[in-house]
């Protein structure tokens, strides 16, 4: 199943920085502050030269001194922001004996050698390897055997760490791959049906451009087809003869799909698709049954399918609904299965026509000849005011629809009996027992009599599951338990506790929070606090298992995830409260979540903390200028902070994609001013700042470095304060920084000391830590 259209999952500047929503490991050894030693006085800051730049709109002009500082190939940039580096190396390097510590309880509570369940796609059984000390993973398969029994060729050889399963192949060896590099991710890979081709995009530089390579299995030799700075995802034609890529144009949209015939030139290959219009993303996959190139081209607030048969080299591009019909929705074609065992082709589509929520509905495409208003649509899962339908998908015997409730993620199954008329089958959801949990479908294949399921909670480690789809021998199905990543160092879930809060905003909006506290934090109002938000996108802050966050919890840290509008949580309403000419509830929402902290007297108000990144960073930026007083410090990940340069000028990266989010301030004057009256950068005035870390990549392409880097300048030129406003900056990473998880580990662990060190919270508790 896709990622939802419906839920703005493709479109939109996409966000990676999200902190601790992943199982990234983070825990430590008992220590003391007086292994911490006293910080110096602090050298003095790297000061910008001031090139003063006009920028006029709407009658409006900005003088901007620090523009200047876009200027990437300038050597006196490139120095500049060194000596930002150096600077925050110098105010932090007391903090170095905790990074360590904290990078220690990452490694400590990681089973380094490890490997992930074994995914079955055809006739092999995929699966990655990691290894202690090795920076990246090893991509392996194994062949598959079909005795006749569903089930049983379904389920996943037993593998154990370290060990090699009789007839494993490696398919990538990621440290072999990243020899040599300052940097490496894969942003895709395919194989083809036959299993004796794997295509694998590489990026070297962290500017998300990669490197297209094809492995012939059998022999183990690269071909020669090699495809430069293609976009995420990749797929076979199922004949195995060609494959599908993204291009993107110079702002970085994907704009482009292309179709390359194995064997010849490059230059030959054939655009299937091109999207001129510059606020609209691109984006393709393979329909379940691979009877389709499905391409989905659209914004958070419409879309288009466009389909591609197979079975017909003469066909051309057919549109399921117009975007003109400004419809949000995703469409998958299938082969229904009639009571008689007759096939009949019809099309699922998630969709928001009159359902501000979305629902599901079943098509017969000859319906799609008729004007919109006068095709006849089969409801299958209508709509409420109180569930999101984040998407649909099919396997060959089911409908799997992804749903959010109550702000959780949930999964549900509908068998093809009677779809969408009132004789269909009820839904079978998985059960699950925490209050607080994430449930999505992590994979399937269309002719598998299961589906695979990644569950977690906040201090539940990541599962995997196997649900065995609903029989009329089993109608509840059956969950099987596949895995549970190990957490080591002595990790009880019981040491720990989560639960829903509730905040209220100015305008009597109830605000959700989920709160994580360590069990001995007491209730009398000296711990130490961190608010951690996001807040755009329609992204939903779910519940998810963190290593990392142990650290900040096992010293005392109450830890607030502030579910404000602008994300998805509590449906679509809660998103358009929270964008556009609304968007300044997001900043108010999260100053009301601290406000809820402050008072809910598990923490000394003083010692508060703020965290964000990407558009989360804009956050940080709104917040500190809102509300400065409220926090201790601020840690801005990769923030966009320069919101209104960035979106006035639709050359700079994705700028033009964004419209749709924050409205379009060349062509509204309305939209210009309300966005100059919060963006942070233009927004800094005369007030005592907390303390300030920007976080930030030299090669980001989402977020360009420029934003923080002339933001920190106009931070300490305003600030009345003492305390330090400092930039870190990876020079060869990109949006998620560097690559390595040993260097990711190490740059989480920077966030959480410069964090527990604003705080006073730098000593595990009693009894905390790794055993």
């Amino acid at each position: 199943m896709a990622t939802p259209v419906a839920n703005g999952g493709l479109f939109g500047r996409p966000a990676l920085y999200i902190e601790g929503m992943t199982q990234t490991p983070l825990q430590d050894s008992a220590s003391s502050s007086a292994a911490y030693p006293v910080p110096p006085a602090p050298p003095a800051p790297p000061v910008a030269k001031k090139v003063p730049h006009e920028r006029t709109h709407h009658g409006d002009t900005f003088v901007d001194n620090y523009e200047w500082l876009r200027e990437k190939e300038s050597a006196e940039v490139v120095e500049h922001l060194k000596a930002e580096n150096a600077y925050q190396e110098a105010v932090t390097a007391h903090q170095e004996p905790l990074r360590e510590a904290i990078f220690q309880e990452i490694k400590g509570r990681t089973q380094e050698t490890d490997l992930s369940v074994p995914n079955r796609k055809d006739s092999w059984w995929y699966f990655s390897r990691s290894v202690e000390g090795k920076e990246y993973g090893i991509q392996c398969r194994v062949r598959a055997q079909d005795s006749g029994n569903p089930v049983a060729d379904w389920t996943p050889p037993a593998v154990e760490a370290g060990v090699e399963i009789p007839g494993e192949e490696v398919l990538l060896d990621g440290n072999i791959e990243a020899e040599g590099q300052p940097f490496f991710s894969v942003g895709g890979s395919a194989v083809t049906v036959d299993g004796n081709l794997y295509a694998y995009a590489v990026d070297n530089a962290g500017d998300e451009r990669f490197t297209l390579r094809i492995k012939d299995l059998r022999t183990g030799k690269l071909l020669p087809d090699v495809i430069e700075n293609i976009f995420y995802g990749l797929s076979f034609s199922p004949d195995g003869t060609r494959i599908f890529y993204t291009v993107v144009d110079d702002s970085w949209r994907p704009y482009q799909v292309k179709s390359h015939v194995l064997g010849t030139p490059i230059t030959d290959d054939e655009v299937i698709y091109q999207e001129d219009d510059v606020a609209m993303w691109l984006g393709f996959e393979l329909s379940s049954d691979r009877r389709h190139l499905v391409l989905g081209i659209g914004c958070s607030e419409y879309s288009e399918t466009r389909l591609l048969r197979f079975d017909d080299p003469t066909a051309a591009l057919t549109t399921v609904i117009s975007r003109d019909e400004r419809v949000l929705y995703e469409a998958e074609p299938f082969l229904l299965t009639g009571p008689e065992g007759e096939m009949s082709e019809r099309i699922i589509i998630t969709h928001n026509r009159n359902a501000v929520n979305s629902m599901v509905s079943l098509i017969d495409p000859a319906e799609l000849a008729k004007p919109l208003a006068e095709q006849h649509w089969s409801t299958v899962v209508e709509h409420s005011g109180d569930v999101r339908v984040n998407g649909a998908g099919v396997t060959s015997t089911h409908l799997i629809v992804s749903i959010r409730k109550d702000t959780i993620e949930r999964v549900q199954v509908i068998g093809p009996a009677g779809l969408g008329t009132p004789a269909q089958e009820a839904p079978v959801e998985p059960a699950f027992d925490d209050e607080l949990y994430t449930a999505g479908v992590g994979g399937s294949d269309y002719e598998a009599p299961v589906i695979r399921l990644g569950y977690t909670s906040y201090f539940t480690p990541s599962r995997v599951y196997d649900f065995v789809l609903p029989t009329p021998a089993q109608p509840a199905g059956e969950l099987l338990l596949r895995k549970e990543s190990p957490v080591l160092g002595g990790y009880s879930a019981g040491d720990y506790v989560a639960s829903r809060e509730w905040a209220e905003a100015a305008d009597g909006t109830r605000i959700p929070l989920s709160v994580l506290r360590h069990k001995d934090v007491r209730q009398d109002s000296t711990a130490a606090g961190l608010v951690y938000g996001y807040g755009s996108y329609e992204l939903s802050m779910d519940p998810g298992f963190g290593i990392a966050r142990l650290s900040l919890l096992d010293r005392g840290v109450v830890f607030v995830i502030a579910h404000i509008r602008g994300g998805g949580e509590l449906g679509r309403h809660w998103y358009e409260e929270g964008k556009k000419l609304a968007k300044k509830n997001t900043f108010t929402d999260f100053v009301d979540a601290t406000d809820w902290l402050a008072n809910s007297g598990w923490v000394d108000p003083s010692r508060i903390a703020a965290l964000g990144g990407s558009a989360g960073g804009l956050l940080m930026g709104a917040v500190a200028n809102l509300a400065p007083e409220k926090y201790a410090a601020v840690v801005a990940q990769v923030p966009f902070v320069d919101a209104l340069t960035t979106i006035l000028d639709p050359e700079l990266p994705l700028s033009a994609l964004e419209w749709e989010e924050w409205g379009n301030p060349i062509t509204d004057p309305d939209v210009y001013a309300y966005m100059k009256s919060y963006s942070p950068y233009e927004n800094v005035h005369p007030v005592a700042y907390p303390k300030v870390a920007a976080v930030t990549s030299f090669n980001d392409t989402r977020v360009l470095y420029v934003e923080p880097a002339k933001w920190v300048q106009e931070l300490r030129n305003k600030t009345t304060g003492t305390e330090p406003v400092v930039m870190k900056i990876e020079m060869d990473g990109g949006h998620g920084g560097a690559s390595g998880r040993y260097v990711q580990w190490r740059e989480r662990a920077w966030d959480y000391a410069f964090i527990a060190d604003s705080l006073g919270a730098k000593d595990l508790l009693p009894g905390a830590g790794l055993e």
